[in-house]
């Protein structure tokens, strides 16, 4: 008799245990759930916003150029609306390049959403359309990677890839290395565009986070013209590449 009834008492406390850890779980990842993000039923809703470089290059062989790359989100975990921006200016405050995004995001596993929607570039001159599809999420490694192809309202073929790493010197100094390259399949010469690879950037960014939302950074890039895409560059009398320190600010709400 005894030891039936200490296999039920086992059994039972067993499972008030795992009662109270499953309490335990619910309310501290309700306690550790980023601000922005609610919770309905069994579905987790997010939303912010992140300006992840707004800065200003100071051009060490070439023209100083301000840029923006921002995003910004809405929806469940599993489905959500984004918004992404991006482009530069001159030193006189005119936008050489600047692009819009309206996309989709579907979650495809814990770390990878596929996403498709529509591009339009504002600058350069003439304004395109094109659709998008991509991939975004983490690498092995934990890298942030951006990949995306583009289909041009003229049936021009391009894509983009973009790989970022955020290092962690200590809990508010963060070493960010991250690349980009971008590539087409067809010559656009009225867009200055080349076949094959047409540019690709390297950058290296030390940020401060004051606070969670708030880091200033400083930091030096690399970018470069390839192929014909240089050589219409050199045709209008423009620099293929060059070295910029960078000052900017990160910010996310």
């Amino acid at each position: 008799m005894q030891a039936p009834i200490a296999r039920q008492a086992g059994r039972a406390i067993i499972a008030a245990l795992g009662l109270a850890l499953a309490a335990g779980g619910a309310r501290a990842q309700e306690a550790l759930r980023p601000e922005g993000v609610t919770q309905t039923g069994h579905e987790v809703f997010s939303h912010g916003v992140l300006v992840e470089q707004l800065e200003y290059g100071f051009g060490l062989d070439g023209p100083n150029i301000g840029r923006w790359n921002a995003q910004a989100w809405y929806g469940s975990d599993t489905d959500k609306a984004w918004l992404k921006t991006e482009g530069e200016t001159t030193r006189s405050g005119r936008a050489e390049s600047a692009e819009v995004q309206l996309l989709y995001s579907r979650l495809l596993s814990y770390y990878w959403d596929l996403q498709a929607g529509l591009r339009y570039d504002i600058r350069p001159l003439p304004n395109r359309a094109y659709g998008v599809i991509g991939l975004q999420g983490l690498a092995p490694g934990m890298f942030e990677v951006d990949l995306q192809g583009f289909v041009s309202e003229r049936g021009d073929i391009s894509a983009r890839a973009e790989v970022s790493y955020d290092l962690y010197v200590t809990q508010r100094l963060v070493l960010q290395p991250n690349l980009e390259v971008n590539l087409a399949l067809q010559e656009v010469e009225e867009l200055g565009t080349g076949a094959g690879f047409n540019d690709v950037e390297v950058g290296l960014r030390l940020r401060y986070e004051v606070t969670r939302e708030v880091a200033p950074y400083i930091g030096v890039s690399y970018e470069r013209k390839l192929g014909d895409t240089a050589r219409f560059a050199r045709n209008e009398g423009e620099d293929v590449g060059g070295w910029q320190l960078l000052a900017g600010v990160r910010i996310f709400f």
